[in-house]
């Protein structure tokens, strides 16, 4: 209900939702969004806030067809036909929304007044913990001492003294990474022309972004550009280091590049909280960079606006955000611009022309591109020593004939986690550590360290991601106490290394592995090596209080049994260390969500005990994945068995 205040963006509103959807619960739920005040919110701000689906949990989030819908398909050069044929359909289907349409019935129903949005932020470990802006530096203050176990940073007071700001301007709390990027914002005309409009004013006030902060822009599409330049602000954004660097996924996924030497060296000298402010949809730890820690999301204009003041530990509602020339405050209300000059602006600006034109050249505006050689052929040919594509084993093992459903015996835990455990944790996809066994495995491979790219870029070649699971530099197994990164203790020798080389000595042993996990284990992106990375590592089962759907549903996929705990129960109702022996009782007759037995026996004293737990495999066809081995040994027997 209500519309948003003057000064508030969809970004805003989108992290309200996202914090209030988590608040809620609504994991495996469709979220459809209603009310009065759907007519106030246009459609690029409705994609906005369905594009966080994944991180306020919901299997989808979307939006009702109305006149709205029809607005932007005619604005982005859609020919008649399809917009009245759109129309027809929706409106013959019961699908077409107005404002004398009956709301449908619904499960649940949240309100939100929009009038009480108010500028804000997420951070700094996670999507759904919002800070309001007027908050944001006593809440990074607070955050700063809070416990790690509270999604603190646990700083000693000479830690903090030890953060203060040198001679080179940077401490805890200084902005060394600000980016305008992320699929879910940079599409959004309103919030990036906000940013240009706050640049230039910046601009011509005399401000400027200090030099340890390293600031960049990645529009969501060459559409976004051409507008940017018909207004006129891309020298202004320029101006302030808002470069684009290209088109697609970067600081958001972790691709921000090296920060210059001087800082980070500062920050692993003295240890330093530093921060990166981004327009993504996602802040995990050790996602937006491994050197910095702490990451908060924000509106395309407010990254400009924390660019400029260098730090997240300012007011920025009441302290200026730096001086003019002449020795004048500029606040942040100085040079925001309001409601009607970006409409103004977007009127002008945007036309279905320019999205006809844009689309039309679309294949012919990376010849680079264009030009890489393509093989060809029914057959890949394989190239040994690619270290970028490499035949993955996924089918080693597979046989013709499909193998009945199996216990686990003698299992032993890889990796224990607490809450929260994204699928960042599992399977980063920014930088190659030299020193992680990804990076090592490349060095050996005759590929030097500035030529490592990232997870991401090499998501083609297992050895370097099989590596990579659970490498990621903030991870904390509770197996590797004092410990960040991919550590664990191999057992039952008691010796720490890494969890690869763990891995890889567990299999020579014969030992299959488990991981065992808290709440919401494997939030995040739907990123599938975070399921094919520990089903390559040799894990068998994942024992945890709850799982995000999408990482669940993959799991299942690669043939890994997912198994939740009871409601009330944890792996600390059972006192389980992770130093136990695992039985896990399955056989020929699995069905979804049965009660499965799993003994745990001590290794010292060899006592066993016995927990129900419950199979999150939830459907039939999930049991034939199961059963299979994962959905590739399914395909693969079913394209046999049709031959």
């Amino acid at each position: 209900v209500g519309q948003l205040r003057e000064g508030v963006t969809a970004t805003d509103l989108t992290l309200t939702i996202t914090q209030l959807l988590r608040q809620k619960g609504v994991v495996g739920k469709f979220v459809e969004f209603c009310g009065t005040g759907l007519s106030q919110i246009s459609l690029p701000d409705r994609a906005t806030i369905a594009n966080m689906a994944p991180d306020y949990g919901a299997t989808m989030g979307f939006f009702p067809v109305d006149e709205e819908s029809l607005r932007y398909l005619r604005l982005t050069g859609r020919p008649e036909a399809l917009v009245r044929l759109v129309e027809r359909y929706c409106k013959e289907q019961g699908l077409f929304r107005s404002d004398a349409t009956p709301e449908p019935e619904f499960s649940d129903v949240l309100e939100l007044d929009l009038s009480q949005v108010e500028p804000s932020l997420a951070g700094p470990k996670r999507p759904q913990d919002r800070v309001p802006l007027v908050q944001l530096s006593r809440s990074f203050y607070q955050v700063l001492r809070a416990p790690v176990e509270q999604r603190g940073y646990g700083l000693s007071e000479a830690a903090l003294e030890r953060g203060r700001a040198g001679n080179d301007g940077i401490g805890h709390g200084n902005v060394v990474l600000a980016a305008i990027t992320s699929c879910t914002n940079t599409s959004n005309p309103s919030v990036m022309l906000a940013a240009g409009l706050l640049a230039k004013k910046a601009v011509e006030r005399g401000l400027r972004t200090p030099a340890y902060v390293k600031t960049s822009l990645a529009p969501g599409s060459r559409v976004v550009s051409e507008y940017l330049d018909k207004a006129g602000l891309t020298p202004y954004l320029e101006q302030l280091g808002f470069y684009t660097v290209g088109y697609g996924c970067t600081t958001c996924v972790g691709n921000s590049g090296p920060l210059p030497e001087e800082v980070a060296n500062a920050i692993a000298e003295r240890e330093l909280v530093t921060v990166a402010v981004l327009s993504g949809n996602r802040n995990f730890e050790g996602r937006i960079h491994p050197a910095v820690k702490a990451n908060y999301l924000a509106s395309p204009p407010l990254v400009v606006a924390y660019a400029l003041a260098g730090r997240v530990d300012i007011d920025l509602s009441s302290e200026p955000l730096g001086r003019d020339p002449a020795g004048q405050p500029v606040y942040l209300r100085d040079i925001w611009p309001s409601h009607a000059e970006i409409a103004t602006l977007m009127e002008r600006v945007l036309s279905p022309e320019d999205f006809r034109k844009t689309y039309a050249r679309i294949e012919h505006d990376n010849p680079l591109w264009n030009a890489l050689p393509v093989p060809e052929g029914t057959v890949y040919e394989w190239d040994a020593g690619s270290t970028y594509i490499q035949e993955p084993p996924f089918f080693t093992a597979v046989t013709r004939e499909v193998p009945p459903i199996s216990p686990i015996f003698g299992a032993r835990v890889l990796v224990k986690a607490g809450d929260s455990v994204t699928t960042d944790h599992i399977s980063p996809a920014g930088s190659i550590p030299v020193h992680s066994p990804a990076g090592q495995y490349l060095i050996q491979m005759g590929v030097p360290p500035a030529e490592f790219n990232s997870y991401g870029a090499r998501r083609g070649n297992d050895r370097v991601m099989t590596r990579g699971t659970f490498a990621n530099v903030r991870f904390k197994n509770q197996l590797a106490p004092g410990r960040e990164g991919g550590w664990t203790t191999h057992l039952p020798s008691g010796e720490v290394m890494t969890i690869y080389d763990a891995a890889q000595r567990y299999k020579s042993e014969g030992t299959p592995l488990l991981v065992l996990a808290g709440k919401e284990y494997g939030t995040g992106s739907s990123r599938d090596w975070a399921a094919k990375g520990v089903f390559l590592l040799g894990v068998r089962a994942v024992l945890a209080e709850s799982f995000e759907r999408i990482h669940r549903s993959n799991l299942v996929g690669m043939g890994v049994l997912p198994l939740q705990f009871k409601a009330g129960q944890s792996a600390e109702t059972f006192n389980l260390s992770g130093h136990e022996i695992y039985d896990i009782h399955l056989d020929d007759t699995l069905q979804p969500q049965q009660t499965i037995r799993v003994d745990v026996r001590d290794a010292d004293t060899g006592s066993v005990r016995s927990i129900e737990m419950i199979c999150r495999i939830d459907t039939p066809v999930e049991v034939a994945y199961y059963r299979h081995g994962g959905i590739l040994p399914m395909v693969l027997r079913n394209l046999l068995a049709a031959q």
